[in-house]
């Protein structure tokens, strides 16, 4: 996609890490080149802020994130396991740094997780 089109709030693989876009700036097109775009990133996974600055007609990586809804079975000590209420597949989600989400999930509880270049995390409850 190219890094003209994307806006605040939208997904760039910036550092094979799937991060959500919360800063765009452009720059006008200059005597000497064509216009810039300085995008801030968070990492959906780790938290990390990543930053960069291309050309407006640079072509940059947009992640297809898979949004499903599933069941936790059991919480272990390191992950939350879950079954996919669409296929019944059996996943492991690390659990969430959230506090507010950490204290909802239970055995029997729905959950909505997003699977993003093969890892998962689990977003939000259901219900």
């Amino acid at each position: 996609m190219e890094l003209g089109a994307l806006k605040v709030g939208s997904y760039v693989i910036v550092d094979d890490a799937p991060c959500r876009i919360v800063s765009y700036t452009k720059s006008k097109p200059g005597k000497h080149g064509s216009a810039k775009a300085r995008v801030v990133a968070i990492g959906v996974f780790d938290g990390g802020k990543r930053s960069f600055v291309k050309p407006v007609s640079a072509k940059v990586e947009v992640p297809l994130i898979e949004k499903r809804s599933g069941q936790v079975i059991a919480l272990l000590p390191a992950a939350v396991q879950v079954m996919d209420l669409e296929t019944y597949e059996m996943l492991e989600a690390p659990i969430p740094e959230e506090k507010e989400l950490k204290s909802k999930l239970a055995s029997g509880v729905e959950v909505e997780y997003w699977r993003i270049l093969g890892k998962i995390k689990i977003t939000r409850t259901k219900g």
